[in-house]
């Protein structure tokens, strides 16, 4: 990165004209948050891959796809102290060239494998519901963790160029970053963006279809289908407040770029501080993540069900799961006997 303008942040990266900010707001608002999502998000996505590895006695096909979930977003958590020593630093890279792009890949193949993952489980939800004897149902474990390992090497594709992406020089500051306001639209761009709006229309319309088909049955005036539902929707609200904030700044740069051009970085200061605000709310999602998990399969309640009986040391018979769960990930059958028990997993 060479300094190649007279205009204070101007500079070019790759022969590409950007502009560049080091904002002293960044080492004050970002690490905090970075904290709280790593310390949440950490010990959530810790205690469901241990549950996962250690207390899950039979597997299937959406165990598999959950399972991916968790361990996309767990990956990413353990990258937010590295981003959060960058934030403090106000932009200044220390730990050298090749960390910092792993750092940027993790970060980027993560979100985007949590996405994906959380996508596909929608997509399981939604054949299980609406259509419960489509053959995708009857997938076996092996077709799941193929399909799985696919979807890995996918996501791996779309951000493996960040592996190229070296530390660039700002006088005596190295910075690390997989955004620039630069007036040439690159690929990382364009994947942000298109991982944003094709699993939301992907999670809108399995979700609606699976809302439709209940009350077509008449199966929303049940007290535990109302909370599935309302459930649905929660998962929908968390996705687009975690992403949508972060696209929609990204669009409002674009649209400046093409309107005002790129040699005033002066204007694009205060967007740019907000984009990073708002890049770390897309990290909430993956601290969110629990949550699903243990509301989709009663593995999870009953092993903290299990875990606080033996600390409070009682002896009380566990409840039954089939009545008390609610999943959406189980078969028309479970539906039609047990209104309650919404897509339950059986254990």
């Amino acid at each position: 990165m060479n300094l190649d303008h007279q205009h204070k942040n101007f500079l070019k990266i790759n022969d590409k004209d950007c502009c560049v900010f080091q904002d002293e707001h960044i080492n004050k608002v970002l690490p905090p948050i970075l904290g709280l999502e790593f310390v949440f998000g950490l010990l959530g996505n810790g205690i469901a891959l241990w549950i996962f590895c250690f207390h899950i006695k039979s597997w299937k096909s959406s165990r598999i796809f959950l399972f991916n979930l968790a361990v996309a977003d767990f990956l990413l958590i353990i990258c937010l102290p590295f981003m959060m020593d960058n934030y403090v630093k106000s932009w200044h890279w220390t730990l050298g060239d090749i960390p910092c792009r792993l750092m940027l890949f993790m970060l980027a193949m993560n979100r985007q494998g949590s996405i994906i993952f959380l996508t596909v489980v929608a997509v399981d939800r939604y054949f299980r519901v609406v259509h419960p004897h489509h053959a995708l149902n009857k997938i076996s474990n092996r077709t799941a963790v193929i399909i799985s390992c696919i979807l890995w090497v996918v996501t791996i594709a779309l951000t493996g160029h960040l592996l190229d992406n070296k530390t660039n020089k700002i006088g005596n500051m190295t910075l690390c970053s997989s955004f620039s306001i630069c007036h040439t639209f690159s690929w990382h761009e364009t994947v942000f963006l298109l991982e944003f709006f094709l699993p939301l229309g992907i999670i809108l319309f399995c979700s609606a279809g699976i809302i439709w088909s209940l009350r077509q049955r008449q199966m929303d005036r049940h007290a535990k289908i109302k909370r599935a539902i309302n459930f649905i929707m929660v998962v929908i609200i968390v996705f687009v407040i975690c992403f949508l904030p972060s696209v929609a700044v990204r669009i409002r740069i674009f649209w400046l770029l093409q309107t005002s051009g790129i040699y005033n970085c002066e204007i694009y200061r205060s967007v740019d501080l907000t984009f990073f605000i708002t890049l770390c709310l897309t990290y909430m999602n993956s601290m969110l993540d629990p949550l699903v998990y243990y509301f989709s399969s009663p593995s999870f309640p009953n092993f903290f069900s299990t875990l606080i009986n033996r600390c409070f040391r009682k002896k009380e018979e566990p409840e039954n799961t089939l009545t008390m769960n609610v999943e959406l990930t189980g078969d028309l059958n479970t539906i039609r006997n047990a209104p309650g028990t919404l897509m339950t997993d059986p254990r």
